[in-house]
């Protein structure tokens, strides 16, 4: 059975991967220098100049950066906008060993700010912004946003349960020793139990970022992935 650490750790971790997943697949993310051809194409390609001028001062990613994100976002999503069946096929590739089907489903639920059943290039970027160059503390406000699924402010045991079976499931054959059915609800006893200081049944806001700043394991996974692009 895992340690409770790696459970919180694990959930922190998917979230951002599950980000990088989605920029592997629109070919976003490269580790090699743009070459000549790509850094004119790259000056000459003026993609919607003041939706980018905002969204420059509004995230953390330059102009060119945005530029980059654009193009490819608008050429695997030429409508402008992913869908949550999108978002489902794409795991469903980079986790075939399991069911990423409803993991799927929350982390579409947390980029679609304005709940309208859509992802848009300005929803992407803006958590994207956060995933991967944001504070400490506007990472795990994001992380909290996922785990209230019901986005009352709070987050209850089954919320808790419901985020943690979908990344068990995800993962299918890769966690090792096999889970047993009941592990999952066994590790969220003991996750909440630590998170849930005043034993009301919820954990909020302010609980849930105390509990992970504490927790050394937790704040080295949010390092893990800045700069990546």
């Amino acid at each position: 059975m895992w340690e409770t650490e790696g459970l919180q750790t694990l959930g922190i971790v998917v979230i951002v991967c599950a980000s990088l997943k989605l920029l592997h697949l629109l070919g976003l993310i490269s580790f090699s220098e743009d070459s000549v051809e790509d850094e004119l194409e790259l000056s000459a390609a003026r993609h919607r100049p003041e939706a980018l001028e905002q969204l420059e001062a509004q995230t953390r990613f330059s102009r060119k950066e945005l530029q980059i994100l654009y193009r490819g976002f608008k050429n695997e999503c030429p409508s402008g906008v992913v869908n949550e069946d999108t978002f489902k096929e794409i795991y469903s590739q980079f986790f075939p060993q399991g069911d990423a089907s409803t993991y799927a489903h929350f982390l579409f639920d947390a980029f679609d700010t304005d709940h309208n059943g859509s992802v848009s290039f300005e929803d992407f970027v803006m958590g994207l912004s956060i995933l991967l160059r944001g504070t400490v503390q506007e990472k795990l406000n994001w992380a909290f946003n996922l785990y209230d699924i019901n986005k009352d402010g709070y987050v209850t045991k089954e919320e808790m349960l419901d985020i943690i079976k979908s990344i068990y499931d995800m993962m299918g054959k890769c966690t090792y020793p096999t889970l047993k059915e009941e592990t999952p609800r066994q590790h969220v006893e003991i996750f909440f139990q630590k998170m849930d200081k005043n034993r009301d049944g919820v954990v909020t806001i302010d609980e849930f970022i105390d509990c992970c700043q504490n927790d050394e394991n937790i704040m080295k996974s949010m390092q893990l992935f800045e700069n990546v692009i």
